[in-house]
């Protein structure tokens, strides 16, 4: 057990990675929550009973009124942050219905790979932003 991180349980969080061609699809939180005003990719908490890829369908819909078909793991990341230990589950998804909604999020885009330097991502993100200029650069 790391010091000082006695109380602090690991919470399950999911999101997607949906692309549009070359473009995947970034939220941008609301001002009023932690990490405010930060860029992510769509998801939420997993919630007790749910399988990972329920909860991601579930928070798509609820929070950008789509429904979506989760794929592939892209990756899995842990990230300490001063108040939250998150375990990061992103899936490769494709949207079945719907458009994106600004049901909850301040904003939306649809960005290249060379765009993300202009945001400012939630440090959980930091490394999965990383592994995607990596793997999916254009040939």
């Amino acid at each position: 057990m790391i010091a000082g991180n006695h109380n602090k349980s690991v919470v399950e969080v999911v999101a997607a990675l949906i692309w549009d061609e070359d473009k995947f699809l970034i939220c941008q939180r609301p001002a009023d929550k932690a990490r405010g005003l930060l860029w992510e990719f769509v998801g939420g908490k997993v919630e007790k009973g749910e399988t990972k890829e329920q909860a991601l369908i579930r928070e798509c819909q609820e929070e950008l009124e789509i429904i979506v078909q989760p794929h592939d793991i892209f990756m899995e990341v842990t990230h300490e942050y001063p108040d939250i230990t998150v375990r990061l589950t992103l899936f490769i998804c494709t949207i079945l219905c719907g458009h994106p909604q600004l049901l909850e999020h301040n904003d939306l885009k649809w960005i290249t790979l060379s765009e993300i330097p202009n945001y400012d991502f939630c440090p959980a993100d930091v490394e999965i932003l990383k592994n995607i200029q990596e793997k999916c650069r254009p040939f």
